[in-house]
């Protein structure tokens, strides 16, 4: 086999759709690599979304130069990053960009001195760095290519980063206990190693120019022209036996745009823009059966657009993330500004969150995430907006509504922030919902299909029946001290199931004022604020 001593710009193109053909056959198995066995295994999503961003900013690029196609490749992974895996990979990509600045192509040097600064700025970006996660696997396979670089061709020194790679996602259980108890390797860490070896395959020419071209065109963005129908996004998931994800793509296809096909053969989530979302998701149900389907007016969603852009001008905005309607409801009712649709397993991405902070009417914005993994990401927003944006690292739904309560419209940004953030820190929030699979975390161990429950984020209690958890888990809480209990209940949850709850508290606890809300939340059962 030939030596490869440089990469042109194209060239990286084609690395970079190798990776994403390489994320969308391995996607579900990172969706399935989670660290507490609940239904928000999105790694995997996240990674392949960002990359599909980068893509299709690189596809864009009229200057063909390996610098300026990295430059674009950057700034899509960022616009586009969803959680903390999306962010932490944009930044493994902004640094390899920025050893390539005013270079026609890329040569084995650049590479190393890329993923050192690429493993430097993703610790740089994470406040509290873990071992035995992505952040190691980056560091070791950087220092693996810097030390078998000299003499080395590129494609050598990508071979002993892979390897690297491989070897330290093997290792991740060793450093991270939580992953050796639940008997799991680093998602985002082996999101990492499948990038690379991605780039691997195309040098060696496994994957060829064919693959790159098809990938420019699904991932090119549609440009709806004035007068145009949005149309309906829609999004389900198939559950069946011998799925052939590249038929399914075809078909879907010819339906729709802005198209994402991910899974396996037994089950593949499908998303994709089109006037009518009925031979989608006909097409779907003969296919299997069907999970998780969402259908949303992207019309209406313009005219909520075209609406904000209307609304008054505020002195200070707040823009929070929920996903439901009832949740969204809730935060509106509270005088929120913008609510972004998002949370478990579909995080809003960093273009999504600066959009929104960029269209409401306010120099100064406050981002209430609601969710550990939107935390990182939002930091990025305040990072990237001419406007003065300010986090309140909200991790809970409950802890963004005390946040939202404090905030004083006749207060300053400064007074509302840190009023706000005192309240997020005086509010429990339980949350319950089905174990995906069965595993041991710390001292609980749970078979698939038990309730499980947490407080604070923290596994708290494992259980066979969910609303006798819910009440196990509120008799264990100091409510003798508390005020305030309100109880929202998911999509899949009866009425009159949470209101038998609620009529247990206030039996038991007369002084407690205790609300029921329908949260419309679809991953979890309950999730119930204590204050």
């Amino acid at each position: 086999m030939s030596q490869v001593d440089l990469c042109s710009g194209q060239d990286l193109v084609g690395m970079f759709g190798a990776a994403v053909a390489c994320l969308e056959k391995s996607a579900a198995e990172l969706n399935s690599l989670n660290v507490f066995p609940v239904p928000d295994g999105d790694t995997g999503t996240n990674m392949l979304l960002t990359m599909r961003s980068a893509v299709t900013e690189a596809s864009r690029c009229a200057n063909g130069s390996a610098s300026a196609v990295a430059a674009a490749i950057a700034h899509g992974a960022l616009m586009g990053a969803r959680g903390n895996s999306g962010v932490i990979l944009s930044q493994i990509l902004h640094g390899l960009a920025s050893k390539l600045d005013g270079k026609d192509c890329l040569e084995g040097s650049d590479l190393v001195a890329g993923l050192m600064e690429g493993s430097r700025l993703a610790y740089r970006a994470v406040s509290n760095p873990v071992e035995g996660t992505i952040l190691t696997v980056i560091r070791e396979s950087s220092e693996a290519a810097r030390v078998v670089s000299v003499g080395k061709d590129l494609r050598d020194i990508l071979e002993a980063t892979v390897s690297a790679a491989k070897d330290s996602v093997g290792r991740t259980p060793t450093l991270l206990a939580v992953l050796r108890d639940a008997g799991v390797v680093d998602a985002g860490g082996l999101g990492l190693y499948v990038i690379l070896d991605g780039f691997l395959r195309y040098l060696r020419g496994e994957m060829g120019e064919e693959y790159v071209v098809r990938q420019q065109v699904e991932v090119e963005v549609p440009r709806v022209a004035a007068g145009e129908l949005y149309g309906y996004c829609t999004e389900f998931m198939i559950e069946g036996q011998s799925l052939n994800l590249d038929d399914i793509r075809g078909r879907i296809e010819d339906m729709g745009e802005s198209v994402v096909v991910v899974g396996d053969e037994k089950v593949v989530r499908v998303h994709v823009h089109c006037l009518d979302p009925g031979p989608a998701i006909s097409y779907g149900a003969s296919l299997g059966k069907l999970r998780q389907v969402k259908v949303e007016d992207m019309d209406e969603q313009h005219e909520e657009y075209v609406a904000l852009k209307r609304a008054p001008t505020v002195d200070i905005a707040t823009v929070a993330v929920a996903s439901g309607k009832g949740l969204s409801d809730v935060f509106e009712s509270l005088g929120v500004t913008a609510v972004v649709p998002g949370g478990q397993t579909m995080n809003p991405s960093i273009e999504e969150l600066l959009g929104v902070v960029g269209r409401v009417r306010a120099d100064k914005v406050i981002i209430l995430p609601n969710n550990s993994n939107i935390v990182l990401g939002a930091g990025q927003v305040r990072k990237l907006s001419s406007k003065q944006v300010e986090i309140v690292p909200t991790e809970t739904i409950p802890q963004g509504v005390a946040a939202l309560l404090a905030f004083n419209h006749e207060a300053d940004l400064e007074t509302n922030v840190k009023a706000m953030e005192a309240a997020r820190l005086g509010v429990k929030t339980l949350e319950v919902t089905i174990a995906v699979r069965s595993a041991r975390i710390g001292d609980f161990i749970m078979d698939a299909g038990q309730a499980i429950g947490f407080v604070d984020g923290d596994l708290a209690a494992v259980g066979d029946s969910v609303p006798q958890l819910v009440k196990e888990m509120l008799e264990q809480m100091d409510l003798a001290e508390s005020e305030i209990v309100t109880i929202y209940y998911g999509a899949g949850t009866e009425s009159a199931e949470a209101q038998g709850i609620a009529d247990m508290l206030r039996q038991k606890h007369h002084h407690l004022e205790v609300e029921v809300i329908s949260s419309g939340e679809p991953h979890y059962h309950y999730i119930v604020s204590v204050e």
